[in-house]
Order: structure tokens, then sequence, then C-alpha cells
């Protein structure tokens, strides 16, 4: 049995975990992931969905459907990590080819720096919009800098160190971030005064596209990070417990505050227009002022949480594309990536939620067609495991492309992005190019099912390919 030294700068990448160095219980997976969602964030998802044209029990119900159907991917993912003991863009590598699979990891490096980046911008917003709470003019840039170098430290530092310094102290921040998050509840809830009556109700359109905003913002958006902690889990570790305390960890907790999101938009209709500007921040307008400090204070808590899990993931997509530098090393490289794009938002750009949302649909078009390829593929051709070895040769048994993999993907995700929109010009130019312009502003194209066509089209395509070369290739061993 080898030692491992958890209080250390963990130095492994995206090599496979020996059977000797696995540890754990999938109830663990349950803190990493409560953690990394546990923030005020998800409440303001809740507006999100509200704002797409649903009352509140429509935009609950979304909630919970697009909740249910997205967090169990993520612990699908985990199942992989745990058969094959590697980050899941690693083990990608046996669906889209050893070199083939730079594509897809490409595509999610990008998401996963890109929510790094959300998290310490928001985190330096709230900061800004609770100080000017506190006292006008105290909210200056000066101190707005400073909470971003904090949350951006504390990121980079939990990053560098990795997965077992991640797990010890994500236990802890989900505890505190528990507490003061009940409590706001507490202090909050009964000052307001909800107008349950029902309101407008949407069309049945405009509710898969709650759905579909619900699915993107929450659980599409953690799949590549889906195998990151489950590779160290015990090779036996039953599979439904993998996936179940996965799905838990973020869609119970995700899902609860979503919700708490969506009744706060009964109490308070200009809280939408405010949560625009700033997610987390605008919600401290409805507590009290000697409650705001602890808010803040587990404002910082919760997006340095979300974030080191992110950045750790990161520096593992980037040693699958091929860099070859230890994993600490492009944590730091990630970090600071993740500083300027965080400088960007909360210093340069002039809002917030139209470029979020359309990163979300963009990244979630993406990460969906990539999910169904590694799922089918791991349903259909790997429930023996993975062949380690192979998946670092190019020349071994997943070659260099697997050209069904490869094809299924990015079929998916331009047919997806044809039917997505934007409401930020500049990332427009990539959307609803396959829908004619009289359908731009209807209500079915607002419900961005680009994102399901494209998941479903490339499981399906996947499957069909490999399904008839396996069919082929038996015939012709058979001849």
């Amino acid at each position: 049995m080898v030692t491992v030294d958890r209080g250390a700068v963990e130095q492994r990448g995206i090599e496979h975990v020996p059977d000797e160095e696995r540890y754990g219980t999938p109830r663990r997976q349950f803190w990493v992931w409560s953690a990394a969602n546990l923030s005020m964030l998800p409440v303001g998802y809740g507006l999100f969905v509200v704002a797409v044209g649903l009352n509140w029990w429509q935009a609950m119900l979304a909630v919970v459907i697009g909740i249910a159907l997205s967090y169990p991917l993520v612990g699908a993912v985990a199942i992989a990590g745990t058969r094959g003991g590697a980050p899941a863009m690693m083990l990608s590598r046996a669906a889209f080819g050893v070199l083939g699979s730079r594509l897809p990891t490409l595509i999610t490096y990008v998401t996963v720096v890109g929510w790094e980046t959300v998290s310490v911008a928001l985190g330096a917003l709230a900061t800004r919009t609770v100080l000017e709470r506190l006292s006008p003019g105290l909210g200056s840039t000066a101190a707005v800098a400073v909470a971003f170098a904090v949350i951006a430290l504390g990121t980079i530092v939990l990053g560098v160190y990795g997965f077992h310094v991640i797990q010890r102290v994500q236990r802890w921040l989900t505890l505190i971030t528990a507490v003061v998050t009940v409590v706001y509840l507490i202090v909050v809830l009964p000052r307001l005064h909800f107008d349950l009556s029902g309101g407008k109700a949407g069309t049945g359109v405009i509710f898969l596209g709650g759905v579909v905003l619900t699915m993107a913002g929450t659980g599409l958006g953690w799949l590549a990070a889906g195998a990151d902690y489950s590779r160290y889990l015990p090779r036996n570790t039953p599979s439904r417990a993998v996936l179940g305390w996965t799905a838990a960890g973020g869609g119970v907790t995700q899902g609860l505050l979503v919700l708490v999101g969506v009744l706060l938009s009964t109490s308070d209709p200009v809280l939408a227009g405010a949560v625009a500007k700033d997610p987390i921040g605008a919600l401290a307008a409805q507590a009290p002022t000697w409650f705001l400090v602890p808010y803040l204070i587990s404002v910082i808590i919760s997006v340095t949480a979300a974030g080191a899990v992110d950045l750790y993931s990161s520096g593992l997509v980037l040693q699958a594309i091929g860099v070859r530098l230890p994993r600490p090393v492009l944590a730091g490289i990630d970090g600071v990536l993740m500083i300027i794009g965080g400088v960007y938002m909360v210093f340069v750009a002039p809002t917030f939620a139209s470029v979020f949302v359309a990163f979300l649909l963009i990244t979630g078009t993406a990460a969906a067609a990539w999910a169904a390829v590694f799922l089918v593929d791991l349903w259909l051709h790997r429930r023996d495991g993975y062949d380690t070895e192979a998946l670092d040769d190019a020349n071994g048994r997943y070659g260099r492309f697997n050209w069904a993999g490869i094809g299924s993907m990015v079929v998916g995700t331009v047919v997806g992005l044809g039917f997505v929109t934007s409401a930020d010009p500049h990332l427009a130019v990539v959307t609803a190019f396959l829908m004619p312009s009289s359908m731009l502003n209807s209500p079915l194209a607002m419900t961005n099912l680009g994102i399901v066509f494209g998941f479903l089209l490339s499981g399906l395509l996947y499957a069909a390919l490999t399904l008839r070369t396996r069919s082929v290739a038996q015939e012709v061993v058979a001849s």
C-alpha cells in the first residue's frame, strides 16, 4: 500500500491513478460537488429562468426537470472516472482517438477557464455591490481590486495543491457556506411578500426554454469535470453510488438554491434587472445591514471553492491536449488567464447577463455533444473499463483519430449552435444560423432546443457508426 501525503501539492496530472493509491467512499463526492455549487449564484439562475416568460410554478417545475436531466449525466461521467482512474478528457481518447480527442479537449478547456473567470468576477462584483450598500463610496476600484486579488489567490492556491487538499478543504467550505446561506434564508424570506397568485403563464414552448436554460446553467457546465475526483475512488466502488452521490452533491444543493431564486422573483419585480448586472451582489439588497459582512464573506468563500474545482480541472485538460508541463504549473498558468478574463468582466465589460447567458448556451451545446459521444461510448464499449496504456499511445488500440467520435460531436455541435440564440451581438455570429430570420425572435427560437438536438444527434450518430463498424469487423473475423 502506497502512502499518499494528502497535505502536499499533488504532482499527478492526467496519468492513471494506480489501485493502491485509490481511497475513500462515493459519499465524499457529495462534499466536493456540494461545495462547488453552494453559493448565491444559483439563486440568480432562478430569476433568469423566470425571465424567459414563466410564472413561478412553471419556473419551479422547469428547474426540477432541468436539474433531474443534467446532473445524472455528471454522475455518469464520474462512473467512467472510477473505471478508468483518469480524468474525463483523458478517458475520452477512447471515443475520439488519442490525437482526435484534442478537439473536444480544447473546447472543454475554453469552457472551464470561462467558468473560473465567471467565479472570480462574480465575487468581485458582489464585493462592490455589498460595500456600496454598507457605505456609499466604499466600493471603490481599490477595494474591489483587493477582493478580486484575494479570491483569485485563494482559487489558484487550492487549484495548485490539487485533489487531496481540495477534498479536505471543500467539506469545511461547504459547511460554512451552508450555515450562512441558511441564515440568509431565515432572515430574508420572512421579510418578503411573495405573490403566489400564479401570474401570467408561459406557453409550453417557453416552458421548454426554461428547462434548457436550467440544464445549461447547472449540470451541463460540469460535465467535463465529472471524472476528475471520482478517479481516486477504488475501482470496485458501486457505479450507482458514484452516480447518485455525485448527482446529489451538485443537483440537490444547486436545485434548492435555484428554486429560492424563483420564489424571490415573486417578491420583487425589480430584482431581475439588478441580478442581470450582478447575480450575487444584487441579492444582498434583500438582507439587513448587520448581515452584509457575513454574507460577503460567504460569497468570497463560495466563489473561491467553485473556482478551485474548475482551476484544478483546467490544468488536467491542458495536459490532455498534450501540453507537457507539471499539473501545478499548468494550474498557475490557468490562474493567470482567469485573472485576465476576470479583470475584463469586472472592470471593463458594461453588462454581465447577456454575455453570461450566451456563454452558458454556447458552451452547453458543445458540452452536450461531447457528453453524448462519451457516454454512449462508455455504455456500449467500456463496460470492462479502459486500456490505460493505450490512452497515451497514438499507435495503440484507440488509434490516432476515431472519426466516428469526432464527426458525431462536430455534427451535433454545429446543428445545436444553429438552433440556439444569443442576446450578445458579438457571440451571436456563431448561433442561430440554421433558423430563418423571421424565426429569430419567436418563442420557439428562444427555447434554445439546439442543446437537446445536438445531444441526441451526436449520441445516436455515434452509436450507429460504431455499432455498424463493430458488426462489420465481426463479420470479417467470422469469415
